[in-house]
């Protein structure tokens, strides 16, 4: 069945870093739209243009309720791409359509620590979750981005440590996997997130978390790639489906 479409009027826009923008969306549309209670809450942003309509799609960084308004973080790099443009170009009263939301990950309580890991594009889904964590949460955070200028103001409990790691000349992810595998390893039950470069994510760090700590897939359900290096949204669709493929083959011939 297809998600109803909700049109949502720009209310402002905040320039976070060089390469995040924040876009606050609301209007009379705000009334159609029904949070979930994940923290990796998603939507589809619908894009017009002259070859027709472009979908990408976006986490939902925080919703104020009393203002009506939804935040959404944009990465920007210059005029790639379609999406950074367009929050660098919004101004308010102009509208767009999204749909959803979507989601299927919270911090659980009942964990014993917690382990977020992700990129740019993880960032607001790992902030989000960072603010749900328990205040006597403990556990570890790695986020890969493009140099300290790229760095946010993230607040987590106390017992969970945050580190920033840059990116500089090296390959989407590469520092990511490695810190995650270099961070010893807690006693007790994890409770995992990790998104960002789908090579990275889907080729090191899973198979680490799922096959080499023995992590069940009910406290690790949520490792995926956001994007993949080189390829569109639709191009990176296509590689999720062909990997799956590969996947399920593999399991099959076993």
């Amino acid at each position: 069945m297809a998600r109803p479409r909700t049109t949502l009027v720009v209310q402002k826009t905040i320039r976070l870093t060089d390469h995040m923008i924040r876009v606050y969306l609301g209007g009379p549309g705000f009334a159609a739209f029904q949070p979930n209670e994940f923290t990796d809450a998603y939507v589809k942003l619908v894009f017009p243009g002259s070859d027709g309509e472009t979908v990408r799609t976006y986490t939902v960084r925080s919703i104020d309720h009393a203002a009506q308004e939804i935040a959404i973080d944009f990465v920007y790099h210059g005029d790639e791409g379609v999406a950074g443009p367009w929050a660098a170009a919004a101004a308010p009263g102009d509208t767009i359509e999204l749909m959803g939301p979507g989601g299927a990950y919270a911090p659980r309580p009942d964990a014993d620590w917690h382990l977020l890991a992700g990129d740019d594009s993880a960032l607001p889904a790992i902030a989000a979750a960072c603010a749900a964590l328990p205040a006597g949460a403990v556990g570890h955070v790695f986020l890969e981005i493009g140099g300290p200028a790229d760095e946010l103001a993230i607040e987590t409990p106390a017992g969970v440590q945050l580190t920033w790691l840059h990116r500089g000349d090296a390959a989407p992810g590469e520092k990511l996997a490695a810190a995650v595998r270099a961070e010893p390893w807690r006693e007790g039950q994890v409770h995992v997130f990790i998104h960002g470069e789908a090579q990275a994510v889907m080729h090191e760090l899973r198979p680490y978390i799922r096959k080499e700590r023995g992590v069940p897939a009910e406290w690790a359900s949520s490792i995926s790639g956001y994007w993949r290096r080189g390829r569109t949204e639709e191009g990176f669709r296509r590689w999720k489906s062909e990997l799956a493929e590969k996947e399920q083959a593999a399991r099959s011939a076993v």
